[in-house]
């Protein structure tokens, strides 16, 4: 019996695992892919405190390698379900059962996607789903951001102030996000709303050129000269097998608060797989920290 078992390897999983091994707690880490998550994906990042720039790979190699050094077991398998019996948590995988005295789900959560030709070509080499991320490495050339809700707003904002022009484009004639946001945008310069309008491809070779985007109304079609794409149309969290132990929202995130506390005692939750507003690297980070204290706090009490 291990007594932390950690479902999920990004950024929030393996902190957390780091975080256990330290207390003196024994860890094991299921994930049904690869380690890093979504990060192992960015060529460069440099909104990590106390990083100047590192790659994503880089970034999620040194955790894995911190981790495991410390004792964590990394295996790679898929949790299809969490159970609670006798005090004991049951984790069934595709492969086996384990056995933990507490779990942490740090599933993260998978941008989605818009699904046209271009994207997963240029994904890391122009398309882009996080502007505060990006956002710098474009800055005084021209993007676009498609989206109608809050993110795609406060993306096109946060770009507005680096970018030369932003494209905001959306299938509907109105956005969906706040009035305000709508109005402090439409009354930039540099912000061009190109509404009743989906994408149809991203351009470009090796780097973005462009993206063709066709109006739903009139059937036209126009190709958007940008150097950056950055998608805002939400994301996935991969949390409906475990709905039985947590409670889920309607979006299907775990609800939970800055404690990563869940309904089920024993039970915790960190990363982007939570309810909560910033996903980032940083809150990944310190979810997994405040997770596993948590758990080891948790497990001390038993």
């Amino acid at each position: 019996m291990y007594d932390v078992c950690i479902i999920g390897a990004g950024p929030a999983g393996l902190s957390a695992a780091i975080y256990a091994q330290r207390a003196g707690k024994t860890a094991v880490i299921l994930e049904a892919a690869g380690y890093g998550g979504q990060i192992i994906n960015t060529p460069e990042v440099e909104n990590y405190p106390g990083l100047k720039r590192t790659s994503g790979f880089e970034f999620a190699r040194n955790l894995y390698e911190q981790a495991t050094e410390l004792g964590a077991e990394l295996k790679y398998e898929k949790a299809v379900k969490v159970a609670k019996e006798n005090g004991v948590f049951q984790v069934a995988t595709t492969a086996g059962l384990y056995e933990a005295k507490a779990v942490i789900l740090a599933t993260g959560a998978k941008n989605r996607k818009l699904g046209i030709d271009g994207e997963e070509k240029l994904t890391g080499s122009g398309v882009s789903y996080c502007a505060t991320c990006d956002g710098n490495f474009f800055r005084g050339r021209d993007v676009a951001v498609v989206g109608g809700g809050n993110t795609a707003l406060e993306d096109a904002e946060v770009l507005a102030g680096l970018c030369g022009k932003v494209f905001l484009v959306h299938r509907r004639d109105q956005f969906r996000g706040d009035e305000k946001t709508v109005k402090r945008l439409s009354e930039k310069e540099n912000v061009t709303f190109v509404l009743d309008s989906v994408p149809v491809c991203v351009e470009g070779d090796f780097m973005v050129s462009g993206l063709r985007v066709r109006n739903v109304k009139t059937d036209e079609e126009q190709v958007l000269p940008v150097a950056g794409v950055f998608v805002a149309v939400g994301q996935v969290p991969d949390n409906q097998d475990f709905s039985d132990v947590a409670e889920l929202d309607p979006a299907g995130y775990v609800a939970a608060g800055e404690d990563c506390t869940t309904r089920t005692e024993g039970l915790f939750v960190a990363g982007d797989c939570r309810t909560k507003k910033v996903r980032q690297l940083t809150t990944a980070a310190a979810d997994g920290a405040v997770s596993a204290l948590a758990a080891c706090e948790y497990i001390n009490s038993l």
